[in-house]
């Protein structure tokens, strides 16, 4: 009797396999850029299957520490990672995960290649991507409303320097807001020569190891809501490395991103600097959360791909039935469903990045500044969602060892779920994009933008397509026009399954754009697939329809 053991699956360079990120580069892409940073790509590639890869498994298994007090009793609160995570700080300076954007040697463009880097790095560093968004959200906000005086941390915040390098904490998130933000109960104490003091609680904090962090708070005497709210930088440590009258209740016990330290802390008197002037502090964190919001559909469709990555090779390395798994029809079907899915949610992703970028550049017109409102929690939310289902099916697709922890599959799983919360619940950010539509008349600018792009389309075996998708358009303009007159009620009801309509709509332009361009059979395909489901599946939400949710709801 001969012992078997199954091939487990294995990563190639994961610039050099990914078809769809290097066709996005060369059509996006001007041909001389593209050939100053693919080299760097194709190295990062190397390196997302080899030492990146080896870093993140070695820091998923060492996960963070709390050592609240020293031998003698005194109060330290310090937090110990591993030595792998700590080095995947380093590598994220040197291959300039975030200083590319700020760089900006290819202008509008340098988001492009930023973000490829980010979406090559992410999937093997442990979701060390959570930090790096969040120092790339802070870097923004103070280049947009910084003075002189908070220079000195934007020049640690994007460097190369790993000596220099520092990250940024995001301390929104408190037990009385949640996603309400405006509910922050943080109070800032003014003190001598405008100095500032904070007291208050922060239930979830990530990245709690880094140097700085960017916070809310609202300022003694400030009005009650968002308008009240102040925006804040907190310099963490004194100069002996200690908290500053920061105390560490705990370290979170979470399903995944167990890698990354997320802590619960109490503010007793933190020295903090205000950033932006007072007042209007959701407004102007927003900078922020623009760019946080666009790492994480990157970081969505990047695990994406690397779950379709490792089950497609698992299934040229399993037999069963007599064969691989890839010659079985139905698992093809399967995994090009998921390849699918990645290819709508990755041109969506994509899209948003190249509209960032303009609009840091001064590139953009004011369509595009509305177009980039808009999209952002769209695509986020949308990218968050197909991230954890491309996820589930990628478990299914190895079988039982999709279920086994040491096999690391089921973290393709517990690290998508974060996606649809973080930075914004699929609710919260449907509801985002119903105020966008409402402050800037952004659903006639997106239509008008969509029916403009594929006016262009030569192809004649795409035709149908653009037609299929100039429908769904017109049958969100019509719903949308129908919710306004019916009220707010009706809006938000159907907010979800209108946002989703957006995306596969949009979605649907680019995979047409993209077939047309470059004209590939599997793009194509894509293109015809996509375009063959529905598009705009809208929620009627009038009194009725609610009346019955509501009776659902209290059926149990």
């Amino acid at each position: 009797m001969t012992e078997f053991f199954q091939d487990p699956p294995r990563l190639g360079n994961q610039y050099d396999d990914d078809a769809l990120l290097r066709a996005y580069l060369r059509w996006r892409l001007p041909g001389k850029m593209l050939g100053e940073i693919e080299p760097g790509l194709r190295q990062l590639g190397h390196r997302a299957a080899t030492d990146i890869l080896a870093l993140g498994e070695a820091a998923e298994s060492s996960p963070p520490t709390h050592v609240p007090y020293d031998a003698w009793g005194r109060r330290v609160d310090r937090i110990e990672t591993s030595d792998a995570w700590r080095e995947l700080d380093r590598i994220s300076a040197t291959e300039g995960i975030v200083a590319t954007a700020y760089e900006r040697k290819h202008g509008a463009h340098s988001r492009i290649d930023q973000f490829a880097r980010l979406y090559l790095f992410a999937p093997s560093s442990a979701l060390y991507s959570c930090p790096l968004a969040m120092t790339d959200g802070a870097a923004r906000f103070l280049e947009v409303h910084g003075d002189e005086s908070v220079r000195p941390v934007l020049a640690h915040l994007t460097s190369r320097d790993p000596a220099e390098f520092w990250t940024s904490g995001q301390w929104m998130t408190e037990r009385t807001g949640g996603s309400d933000v405006g509910g922050t109960s943080t109070i800032a104490a003014c003190e001598e020569n405008d100095a500032y003091m904070l007291y208050g609680s922060k239930w979830f904090t990530s990245a709690t190891t880094s140097q700085v962090a960017m916070t809310l708070a609202r300022i003694e005497g400030a009005p009650a809501g968002s308008h009240g709210l102040s925006v804040f930088l907190v310099n963490l440590r004194g100069p002996d490395g200690t908290l500053r009258n920061i105390h560490v209740e705990r370290l979170k016990d979470k399903l995944g991103t167990r890698a990354l330290p997320t802590a619960e802390l109490t503010l007793e008197g933190t020295p903090a600097q205000l950033v932006g002037g007072a007042g209007d502090g959701i407004r102007k964190i927003a900078t922020l959360f623009n760019v946080t919001r666009v790492y994480n559909a990157v970081a969505g469709v990047a695990g994406m791909r690397r779950a379709i990555a490792l089950a497609s090779d698992y299934a040229r390395r399993r037999h069963a039935f007599g064969k691989p798994l890839i010659e079985h029809p139905l698992h093809v079907e399967t995994l090009a469903e998921m390849q699918l899915e990645f290819r709508g949610a990755f041109l969506l992703a994509f899209r948003v990045v190249e509209l960032l970028g303009k609009e840091e550049c001064g590139d953009a017109t004011e369509a595009e500044l509305r177009l980039l409102r808009f999209l952002i929690p769209v695509v986020k939310l949308y990218t968050a969602k197909q991230a954890i289902a491309v996820a589930s099916e990628a478990l299914e697709a190895f079988g039982g060892a999709g279920y086994i922890e040491d096999t690391g599959i089921p973290r393709l799983l517990r690290d998508a779920q974060v996606l649809s919360i973080w930075e914004g619940t699929t609710n919260i950010l449907s509801l985002d994009a119903l105020r966008a539509m409402e402050r800037s008349d952004a659903l006639t600018v997106w239509a008008a933008d969509v029916r403009q792009r594929l006016q262009g389309i030569k192809n004649a075996g795409l035709s149908s397509c653009a037609e299929r998708a100039i429908g769904a358009l017109q049958r969100i303009e019509d719903y949308s026009a129908r919710a306004a007159s019916a009220g707010t009620e009706f809006q938000q009801a159907g907010a979800r399954a209108f946002a989703f309509a957006v995306a596969r709509t949009e979605a649907a332009a680019l995979l047409i754009e993209q077939a047309n361009a470059q004209g590939d059979q599997a793009a194509v395909t894509a293109a015809r697939r996509w375009c063959e489901r529905e598009l705009a599946h809208l929620t009627d939400a009038d009194a009725a329809h609610r009346a019955e949710s509501a009776s659902l709801e209290h059926s149990q």
